[in-house]
């Protein structure tokens, strides 16, 4: 309890803005920084699971939290969130552009135009809408860190990964844009690049198939949800002189794209 009191000292006032934060590494960052003491502001399409999250970070760790129910790609619903925040006088201390998805495992010429076009929605223009409002407000504090969740997916190519490589590529390209853009400021930017984590990304690309989705982490063990939000917290704890702008963190049992699986 003394440990969570400093904490909340430490970082009275701060607050980290994660999007997908519903599950996965969203909703794991979410804990990670609760612990820390950061208050939170909590986004994602699922509103049931936000209050629940809500309700559990304050009563544990006595923070603020607010939650907003949106969808990333919706430029309208993006700026006016952006708006609510400017009206609260609330600007985030941390942006983690966390929403993002793979969807299908289909060759290119047999690909769903629907499927490419959530992905590229979702992964490129979701963060370019949540960053092109939030950034302009950080910049006025001159001060902060954008963690951007990318992918090993944006460094090295699977067969049928195709569109969620490039828009996984792109966020790599953007990340390393944003550093430059903000050089003549005091805002960090750093991309975390994680191989497989095992949360719900495989039924969510599987289009809920869940036996199709469990067998990607049959065989050896993924990474969890929390190693990456534990990355997270330690890349906004470092000084303000040190920016680490790319950090790639695979599964022990995965070496690029291969992964070694046991024998069942």
């Amino acid at each position: 309890m003394i440990l969570i009191l400093q904490h909340n000292i430490m970082h009275k006032n701060k607050y980290v803005l994660i999007t997908g934060a519903s599950s996965g590494i969203g909703r794991a960052c979410a804990v990670a920084f609760a612990q820390e003491g950061y208050h939170l502001i909590i986004t994602a399409r699922r509103e049931d699971r936000l209050i629940i999250l809500k309700d559990e970070l304050e009563d544990k760790y006595n923070i603020i939290v607010l939650y907003y129910t949106f969808d990333v790609r919706d430029h309208d619903a993006v700026k006016d969130f952006a708006s609510k925040l400017e009206n609260l006088d609330i600007v985030p201390h941390i942006l983690i552009n966390n929403a993002g998805l793979a969807v299908s495992r289909n060759k290119i010429q047999e690909g769903i135009i629907e499927d490419w076009e959530r992905m590229i929605d979702t992964n490129v223009k979701g963060l370019l809408y949540v960053s092109r409002y939030i950034l302009p407000m950080m910049i006025k504090k001159n001060t902060g860190l954008v963690i951007n969740i990318g992918s090993t997916a944006g460094h090295i190519i699977y067969p049928g990964g195709n569109v969620y490589h490039a828009a996984k590529y792109a966020v790599k390209a953007l990340n390393e844009a944003m550093n430059l853009d903000l050089v003549d400021t005091n805002i960090k930017v750093c991309s975390i690049d994680p191989g497989a984590v095992e949360t719900e990304f495989s039924l969510v690309r599987f289009k809920g198939d869940e036996a199709n989705a469990k067998k990607v982490y049959e065989g050896y063990e993924a990474l969890e949800a929390s190693d990456i939000a534990d990355i997270a917290v330690f890349v906004a704890s470092r000084p303000a002189r040190v920016n680490i702008q790319n950090l790639i963190v695979y599964p022990t049992a995965q070496r690029s794209v291969y992964v070694h699986k046991k024998d069942s």
